[in-house]
């Protein structure tokens, strides 16, 4: 049974169900190239958590380590950070730019007010800012309905060293109280495709 902390702000009940610290394994398999020999296909355990601090934003962070041998070490693989919010138009009395304060009332102080920003579809529209320390930022818009999330990116961002990435897709579900996931990229000169998912559990 979900319970809602009681300082939840409005705006963050329909990504309620992602707080928390989530744990599990995973599978990458993505083709590099043309042949055989150019598939990467591995194991990894992930340890995610969706936080928030009072502010209508989550903030996410993911730590993933490949899978070895039994008995062998983990090997760190990769990390990202990044803020979860619904997509709507910012007002005076949201924070920013930079560190400038709100000068007046949250447009959205109530389930009854974020009732108003459900689309056509009956869900809720998100955008979902992630940043790698390999160079890359993306900006993911999508949609929550319910216990799935859909996101696909509007921008992605590289610095001159990065390596080639232009696109992606991601997919949450809630699933027999597991947070499930797939990611398909765009990457390498490759067209978008699996890439890689996972199942994890709430962390104790």
């Amino acid at each position: 049974m979900l319970e809602l902390p009681v300082d939840l702000p409005p705006e963050l009940v329909p990504l309620s169900w992602l707080l928390g610290v989530w744990e599990g394994t995973g599978v990458i398999d993505f083709a590099t190239g043309d042949g055989d020999d150019d598939r990467v296909t591995r194991e990894f355990g992930q340890r995610l958590s969706f936080s928030h601090d009072g502010l209508p934003w989550l903030n996410y962070h993911s730590y993933a380590w490949l899978i070895g041998e039994e008995d062998a070490d983990p090997e760190p693989l990769v990390t990202e950070t990044g803020y979860w919010r619904l997509d709507r138009p910012l007002g005076a009395g949201d924070p920013g730019p930079a560190m400038l304060p709100g000068t007046g009332e949250s447009a959205y102080p109530d389930a009854e007010a974020v009732e108003s920003l459900r689309n056509a579809d009956g869900g809720f529209d998100l955008q979902v800012q992630l940043i790698h320390p390999t160079g890359v930022n993306e900006l993911y818009l999508g949609q929550v309905k319910g216990p799935r999330i859909d996101l696909a990116t509007d921008a992605v961002m590289r610095t001159a060293g990065a390596e080639d990435y232009s696109a992606a897709t991601r997919l949450y579900g809630l699933v027999d109280n597991h947070l499930l996931w797939a990611w398909d990229i765009a990457a390498l000169g490759r067209p978008l495709a699996t890439h890689a998912s996972a199942r994890l559990a709430k962390a104790d």
